[in-house]
């Protein structure tokens, strides 16, 4: 016997169309290109988003086309996501960080019709074009710009493409909530990058889980602001999520620096944000340097990297903001934990709470997490047991996009590269990832824990710990650090900051002072580089 309900697809037209019905004067503020705002609503996002879409269908778009984004976070961004998916097309956002090979090599694959990118775009766009012949229409996010038009005869306008479309189009009707909406590819650090197809159905349950209180909590009393760029794992997906319970939005643009957010986050009294590390690290410096606060601001979600235990402490003493600690993967949409505490665990110390809140967290439903052997034997969940950590969900991929089948999951489960504990309440804690572990003379090394100390130290601003090669110990750990501004710091210094916070025989055997670290596409460092430079560094 069948329950007697109504049976209705999950589909991200309808989380658009929701918050243009009861939401839709809800403010979306948009930072443009050229620093300028532009103040729209959901309202406004769905009616263009529906014109776009039939413009696209007009101009001969078939289901399940791929349409890609080269875009900062900003409203002609967000009607492109709704829009796209909404006509039953694939909104593919592509990275424009990555190496101008890598973006061919997405673009081919991908098999993209149209490509839409901001004006910041226009020579790397320009650079790559030629090798991807099969794309006919280059749309920048502009209106009409007759200079640009006459120096670059392949651009097309959005606002005259928008035009285009039909204001009483109505999305199509047999869309499945099983059909591809949109794809991200991965950031590509070892070959080439690989394509997560993701589904309306995947999105939508994301979305909602995502919103819920024990995970970012997301509400019709929030503003939000999306660090993380939109194209990057669907900026996490808070564009859906934020959509589908009605929270104000803010688009930051190309803007990203301290001084930028800070004023946003204070102009607009932002409530939430979400972003990497590195981001952060830049707020924070500036928020010091000149005595600013952040009154309206209640908690943000951390994430891309393990969060340093030292800017939780930060954020929370200095300035009221809880922080999130969340992880996950493009596989995954990304979401795979986020750090809420349980209500067994309010009570507890403070001491206690602050050492919880530095892992990673613990699934939502809908999300199951594992660790295992390397022979697969799945190992316990007792917190000090770590493994190669294994996750299943309805917003898990299956296969990547266009790989061979049956090539990527693991007896049903997929595996993350991370080497992880879980406890008996699923707490998760990143050990380090597979492929960054130390092993020294038969015993593992975290660099996750060696980089959280050297951060702790006031004159260090950020930390790598990379395995260099040892005669005798197989590999050792070294730590490649930035001094902040006007540090004198020795190398004799940090490692004696080591002392009584881990067992001596894991504290690194070299500091090197270097003015940067190198980072990636998506903000994380590229330990791969490192190294390449440094792994012979103990030898001779």
């Amino acid at each position: 016997m069948l329950g007697q309900m109504m049976d209705q697809e999950l589909l991200i037209s309808n989380i658009i169309d929701h918050s243009a019905r009861y939401h839709g004067d809800t403010e979306i503020v948009s930072v443009n290109t050229d620093g300028t705002k532009t103040r729209t609503n959901y309202a406004k996002v769905q009616a263009r988003a529906k014109r776009l879409g039939s413009a696209l269908l007009k101009r001969g778009m078939q289901r399940s086309d791929r349409i890609a984004t080269i875009a900062w976070n900003n409203y002609r961004h967000l009607e492109l996501y709704y829009g796209i998916s909404g006509a039953g097309l694939v909104c593919h956002t592509v990275n424009p960080r990555l190496f101008p090979e890598q973006l061919i090599y997405i673009l081919s694959h991908a098999e993209d019709k149209v490509v839409f990118f901001d004006a910041t775009f226009i020579q790397l766009v320009d650079g790559v074009r030629a090798h991807v012949p099969d794309i006919k229409h280059w749309v920048l996010m502009e209106a009409r710009n007759e200079e640009l038009a006459n120096q670059h005869d392949w651009i097309e306008f959005y606002e005259d493409l928008i035009n285009e479309g039909d204001s009483e189009f109505n999305w199509p009707a047999d869309i499945k909530e099983r059909d591809a909406s949109s794809l991200c590819y991965t950031s590509g650090t070892t070959g080439n990058p690989k394509g997560v197809l993701y589904s309306h159905r995947s999105t939508m349950l994301h979305a909602m889980m995502s919103a819920t209180p024990d995970v970012m909590n997301f509400s019709a009393r929030d503003c939000l602001l999306p660090v993380v760029p939109m194209f990057h794992v669907n900026a996490w997906g808070s564009p859906y999520a934020a959509a589908l319970v009605g929270a104000k939005m803010v688009m930051p643009g190309p803007g990203l620096d301290g001084k930028s957010l800070a004023t946003l986050f204070n102009d607009e009294k932002v409530t939430i944000a979400a972003g990497v590390p590195t981001i952060w690290a830049g707020l924070i410096q500036y928020l010091e340097a000149n005595n600013v606060k952040l009154p309206h601001m209640q908690r943000t979600v951390i994430g891309g990297s393990a969060c340093p235990p030292v800017m939780i402490d930060k954020f929370k003493d200095d300035y009221g903001v809880e922080v999130l600690h969340a992880w996950g993967m493009t596989e995954m949409s990304p979401l795979g934990s986020v750090n809420n505490l349980k209500n067994k665990q309010l009570d507890l110390p403070e001491d206690e709470k602050r050492t919880i809140r530095l892992n990673q967290g613990r699934p939502p439903f809908g999300m199951e997490l594992a660790i295992f052997d390397n022979d697969l034997n799945q190992l316990p969940n007792d917190g000090e047991t770590q493994g190669n950590l294994h996750c299943r969900g309805p917003w898990v991929l299956d296969e990547y996009f266009l790989a061979e089948k049956g090539s990527t999951l693991n007896q049903g489960w997929f595996d993350t590269g991370d080497v992880a504990t879980l406890d008996s309440d699923g707490f998760m804690t990143i050990r380090d990832r597979s492929k960054d572990i130390i092993k020294s003379g038969g015993e593992w090394i975290s660099t996750v824990e060696l980089e959280n100390i050297a951060v702790g130290h006031p004159e260090i601003t950020s930390a790598a710990v990379i395995a260099a090669k040892h005669e005798k110990w197989d590999e050792r750990p070294i730590v490649l650090a930035v001094k902040s501004e006007g540090s004198n710091i020795s190398e004799t210094d940090l490692l004696t900051y080591y002392d009584d916070k881990i067992a001596k025989w894991q504290i690194p055997d070299k500091v090197v002072f270097v003015d940067q670290l190198p980072l990636g596409a998506t903000g994380k460092i590229l330990k791969k580089e490192l190294r390449s430079e440094y792994e012979n560094i103990l030898l001779g």
